[in-house]
């Protein structure tokens, strides 16, 4: 079982939330394969494959919906970037793409299409409805996207029995690209979530922003409240 370093992940990760600190080197080194991913390292990336297309996904109709706004253009392009970086991951492992239709709100993962599907369709349906409501939904995407990142995604949790939110993600995984990966991702959803949030506060106020998925402590922290 993949807990070995789970007690000294979880430590620099409450370093992380609390103090934005990268316990993975930035340095564009990349760590060797030491291994074939079990099942569950291979369920969650590819999980996290459909999640990064999400966030493209909604971003880039947002941009379409807001064209004014140039935060979701931005983002939309970091997204990209991301959903091809898991891709080239589970290439990197010999696993199967679960997206084989890139065009914006398709998803056809036989085990989590229809989720990320539905999904999208809710997320831009909440936007839709004024700039601030799709600035607040740029943001709970970002905080789920740390979370999943980190934890098990409620979906798996839910549809695989016997898998609980610690047994998945980057305190489970002890496979150093992996850990890699998901540490430069969380990194990029920091970054993404301390700009909507501004966005955010430029029209509710400063200090304002409550946590969607998060604690509100992991929040003020990623802030640098």
């Amino acid at each position: 079982m993949k807990l070995l370093m789970k007690t000294m992940i979880l430590t620099l990760l409450s370093a992380f939330f609390l103090g934005g600190i990268y316990f993975i080197p930035e340095s564009g080194f990349v760590a060797q394969a030491t291994g074939k991913l079990d099942t569950i390292e291979a369920t969650h990336l590819a999980f996290l494959r459909e999640e990064e297309k999400l966030a493209r996904d909604v971003y880039n109709t947002f941009h379409e919906m807001y064209p004014n706004s140039r935060a979701f253009g931005q983002i939309e392009d970091s997204e990209q970037k991301h959903t091809d970086a898991v891709a080239a991951m589970l290439a990197r492992y010999g696993l199967e793409d679960p997206n084989t239709n890139d065009a914006i709100g398709k998803y056809t993962g036989e085990e989590y299409g229809p989720y990320f599907t539905e999904k999208y369709e809710l997320l831009v349906e909440m936007g839709r409805k004024s700039l601030l409501d799709a600035m607040y939904v740029g943001a709970l995407i970002e905080e789920l996207d740390m979370h999943d990142l980190i934890y098990c995604p409620q979906a798996i949790v839910e549809a695989d029995n016997g898998v609980d939110v610690n047994e998945c993600g980057q305190i489970y995984t002890d496979e150093e690209p992996i850990l890699e990966l998901y540490q430069k991702l969380l990194n990029g959803s920091a970054s993404h979530l301390r700009g909507y949030v501004q966005n955010i506060e430029s029209v509710i106020g400063e200090g304002n922003y409550e946590a969607q998925v998060l604690t509100q402590e992991e929040v003020d922290g990623i802030l640098g409240r």
